[in-house]
């Protein structure tokens, strides 16, 4: 059971994916994969991160929708609930609480440096909510709230990780203490980022237009081998890994990440091949491992209550260890117990 999650004695990961929908084959290769594996030799916390996914508008219903839909994926995946904590990070108040504490301790050169805002917010800067700006102080009481040893994160995620080291060293000197434990990243995987099938220079989407961008979770195998076919490619011979051919290039990655094999084993693989063959193959690849995902996801929505439950059992397990963290905290700041 779950209750094993109990201290920092043995490494600690931290994780989640936002509920916003469309779930794809990025998020999947990007995350979802590499926590089935890492659960084995880790203490693992997976969040559904529905506090960061409002820093952009959602309706209510589709949330909650999506919420009980990525709590299937994960469990459709390989992710135990029974050896890992699942929950959803508004369940435990303790993240909210944390991130005011350590916005308060986090000066705003630091925040202004974060890519991410300026991608997101663009020329509108002055029209961005506060809630996007301080995602990066909310993502790094995320993970400082569990003593997190270890975090997987995508090649976009790195410079908010160096950010919440930061702050966590930072929260450390001022209350000379040991406070937070200092996590680190755990870069995995072939296809950490994964490429739209329309464009190999940007990331696969579930905001992106057009749904031939993407390979959705719950596409069908023919829709599956439809988008592989028609996926963009270029005029020139050979499926390679050239940082000229992002496109060739995704795609191998996409399959090496599937295959468990490295992209040069994957390139080699099709020397000579035309894209053709190399695109049913990939389809076909790609339908062997998330057709059962996609049927366990169906079977486990039918029982919205069981899910529910997991995810309660969840709540109540990481708030058990949030307490903890809170409690600590406010002693070190100074705020009165009674």
């Amino acid at each position: 059971m779950i209750d094993a999650i109990t201290s920092t004695a043995a490494p600690r990961i931290f994780s989640g994916v936002q509920p916003t929908g469309n779930l794809h084959l990025g998020n999947y290769l990007g995350a979802i994969k590499q926590w089935v594996a890492l659960q084995h030799d880790y203490e693992s916390i997976f969040c559904i991160v529905d506090l960061h996914a409002i820093t952009v508008l959602q309706n209510p219903d589709a949330l909650r929708k999506a919420t009980l839909e990525m709590a299937a994926a994960y469990i459709a995946a390989g992710i135990d609930p029974e050896k890992c904590i699942i929950f959803p990070q508004s369940m435990v108040k303790e993240h909210t609480e944390l991130a005011w504490m350590l916005g308060c301790s986090t000066p705003l050169g630091w925040l202004n440096r974060m890519t991410q805002f300026k991608d997101k917010a663009g020329k509108h800067k002055d029209q961005a909510s506060l809630g996007l700006y301080g995602y990066p102080v909310l993502m790094a009481a995320d993970i400082l709230l569990y003593h997190a040893t270890h975090v997987p994160v995508g090649e976009d995620q790195k410079q908010h990780l160096e950010l919440t080291r930061d702050i966590a060293g930072a929260m450390n000197r001022q209350v000379n203490a040991e406070l937070f434990t200092i996590p680190e990243p755990l870069i995995m995987g072939e296809a950490t980022r994964v490429m739209s099938l329309r464009d190999g220079t940007s990331k696969m989407s579930k905001s992106d237009p057009s749904d031939m961008s993407r390979i959705n979770l719950s596409d069908d195998d023919d829709t599956i081998r439809r988008k592989f076919q028609k996926a963009k490619t270029d005029m020139e011979p050979g499926i390679t890994l050239a940082e000229n051919r992002p496109e060739s290039a995704n795609l191998l990655r996409i399959y090496a990440s599937l295959a468990d094999i490295s992209s040069k084993q994957a390139e080699a693989q099709f020397e000579g091949s035309e894209f053709s063959h190399f695109k049913k193959e990939l389809a076909e690849l790609t339908i062997s491992q998330l057709a059962p995902m996609r049927d366990e996801m169906q079977r486990l929505l039918k029982d919205k209550a069981q899910l529910k439950a997991i995810l309660k059992r969840g709540s109540e397990a990481a708030s058990d260890i949030a307490a903890t963290t809170i409690k600590d905290v406010k002693h070190a700041l100074g705020f009165v117990r009674v």
